[in-house]
């Protein structure tokens, strides 16, 4: 009898393909394994069975397949794994599609404005910007020079052995040689192609050696240059000798001040100035000075007014209602004109050691109507000092008399004295000043 196919549930059920035969045949030896379980783990050990099958053994099997099937999905309901595949369900049929209710375009709303950014200005601070930078390459350095009196000395050997030579074939004159107080030297021929070369190099020597010769003065440097290049810098002092080849320009590096003239400026407020800055200043590096801009000296005084409008940008010229910082304050004015044009002037080799502003004054067309702000607010202030010393004194002499004993007061005779001494003290101080 052919073998007979299991069902899900493990019972055994004959094949189609074989006919109706006898339930009482001989059934071959089985072995009925469980299926693994989709949890993974390791599945039961099979039950073997020797010999020929027979019913009682089938259902035995088939009772623990079945028990083995439970245990695994109650194991795995207990661990949330997925059990056993459900068939799936039957397809539900999708409702009608609704028509969507058409937009509607929201009404437009006007765009907001956006709020226009406010500068930003920073109390007494100087606003930070790029500063002009200097070129590396371009820094002093010392140049060759030489002592003038050996130069000259040189010169003077170069030129006695050329004399002595040309003395010694006979070329100078006559007259010359009886003036130089000489004898009159023999005869010697004529001078041979190698003492005609040693005359024209000693001629040659005694050309560059006083052509070199310079005064080097105390305060000032030479700036050497040549066909363009930077060739160094030349302080020394006395009789130097320079080469001749190059081209030289003094500097002054000297301890300078300058005043300027009343210059045009505004303060934070917008208010017309006239400020008057004295500089104190010196060159540093000759070369930066004389190769880095055209003129440092005009470049000075072109920084001087830009960095004034600058610092003074920053404070009010006067607060007559509030205790701010003002530009009355001239050391700390100075210390930000000071520190501003020192980072200005640097790159161009000028040390600023100091930037003071000598005089602030109003502009002569707004001159007038800030006297006039000025004298109310000091009018106002005084008023207010002399209210309060008033205010003062009527509070201590009523404190007297009453704690003294010397009056009893109720509120209404407390008003009255309160007032009239406040009347008697305010006319006499308002007066005073008047009177004197």
């Amino acid at each position: 009898m052919a073998a007979g196919t299991r069902g899900e549930d493990g019972a055994r059920r004959p094949d189609e393909a074989c006919g109706a035969e006898d339930d009482t045949e001989e059934l071959p030896s089985v072995v009925v394994s469980p299926p693994r379980p989709e949890t993974g783990g390791p599945a039961p050990a099979p039950v073997p069975t020797e010999g020929p099958a027979r019913p009682q053994d089938v259902a035995v099997a088939g009772i623990a397949l079945v028990n083995d099937l439970l245990d695994t999905a109650e194991r795995t309901a207990a661990r949330g794994a997925p059990g056993p595949i459900a068939p799936p369900p039957a397809p539900v049929p999708a409702p009608p599609p609704v028509p969507a209710p058409a937009r509607t375009a929201p009404p437009p709303t006007e765009p907001r404005p956006e709020p226009h950014p406010q500068p930003h200005r920073a109390e007494g601070r100087v606003p930070s910007r790029r500063i002009p930078s200097a070129d590396p390459d371009l820094v002093e350095r010392r140049g060759r020079s030489f002592s003038g009196w050996a130069a000259a000395l040189l010169a003077v050997l170069a030129l006695a052995g050329c004399a002595a030579l040309l003395w010694w074939h006979a070329l100078i004159p006559e007259r010359a040689v009886r003036a130089a107080g000489l004898p009159l030297a023999p005869d010697h021929g004529p001078m041979r192609l190698w003492e005609w070369a040693l005359v024209a190099c000693g001629g040659v020597v005694a050309l560059l050696a006083l052509g070199g010769i310079t005064r080097g003065r105390a305060g000032s440097a030479w700036v050497l240059s040549l066909f363009g290049r930077y060739r160094g810098s030349v302080r020394r002092t006395g009789l130097v000798w320079i080469n001749p080849m190059v081209l030289r320009r003094r500097v002054d590096v000297r301890l300078r001040h300058w005043r300027s003239e009343p210059m045009p400026a505004v303060d934070a407020a917008g208010v017309q100035l006239r400020v008057v800055v004295l500089v104190v200043w010196r060159v540093k590096d000759t070369a930066r000075a004389l190769l880095a801009v055209n003129d440092h000296e005009a470049y000075l005084r072109e920084q001087v007014e830009a960095a004034m409008a600058r610092v003074l940008s920053q404070l009010p010229a006067d607060a007559f209602h509030e205790d701010t910082p003002t530009l009355r304050d001239a050391e700390a004015v100075g210390d930000a004109l000071t520190k501003t044009l020192s980072a200005d002037c640097r790159p161009v080799g000028i040390e600023v050691f100091s930037a003071q502003p000598t005089r602030i004054e109003y502009a002569p067309e707004v001159a007038a109507a800030m006297r006039r702000s000025q004298l109310a607010a000091l009018d106002a202030k005084h008023r207010d000092t002399v209210l309060t010393s008033v205010i003062d004194a009527v509070d201590e002499t009523i404190h007297r008399l009453t704690s003294r004993g010397l009056v009893e007061l109720d509120d209404y005779e407390r008003r009255a004295l309160v007032r009239d001494l406040t009347i008697a003290f305010y006319t006499s101080r308002g007066s005073a000043p008047a009177e004197t």
